[in-house]
């Protein structure tokens, strides 16, 4: 017999994130609250701006192996709202890759991610030797990662990120 009652999750993306919003809402009694929350996180990622050709582009969590983001991922599903497209999109999961890799996707674009591995700008600074066409900059994985409330604050930090790639 169990005691206690279990609720599990399983979000790999916007439209999973916002269900699962809503199911908290109803498993609270907070059903209105919890719409309110999903109708400003629709609204706010509403208001991103459109890329008219999405930027080829690999993302990394991981560093030795290096390991990147499949196209099943949460993470992937938040790039493509960004107007990113990741390289690695027919992969599954979080695969291992090597530089080699990275040089035969040719993307012109390349994030580190703060989460689960802590890139710095010494990673960056050492990934720029190998790959010198490639714009690479560091990102808070949180804002692609963490699914929930959360969301409510993504759309401000990928305005952001969208408008540093697109001007330069």
């Amino acid at each position: 017999a169990f005691k206690y009652p279990v609720w599990l999750t399983d979000v790999n993306n916007f439209g999973e994130a916002l269900q699962m919003i809503a199911d908290i809402g109803a498993l609270t009694g907070k059903d209105e609250k919890a719409l309110s929350i999903i109708n400003q996180i629709k609204k706010a990622f509403g208001a991103l701006p459109k890329i008219e050709k999405p930027v080829k582009t690999a993302y990394l969590i991981w560093q030795k192996p290096y390991m990147t983001i499949g196209g099943d991922t949460f993470i992937n599903d938040m790039l493509s709202h960004c107007g990113f497209e990741n390289v690695f999109a027919d992969k599954t999961r979080y695969p291992e890759i090597r530089i080699n890799d990275l040089h035969i996707a040719n993307c012109p674009l390349l994030f580190l991610s703060s989460e689960p591995y802590p890139f710095k700008q010494k990673h960056l600074d050492e990934l720029k030797t190998h790959l010198p066409q490639t714009k690479i900059l560091l990102v808070d994985g949180e804002f692609f990662s963490w699914y929930g409330s959360r969301l409510l604050k993504a759309p401000e930090y990928f305005i952001k990120l969208i408008n540093s790639v697109t001007d330069n």
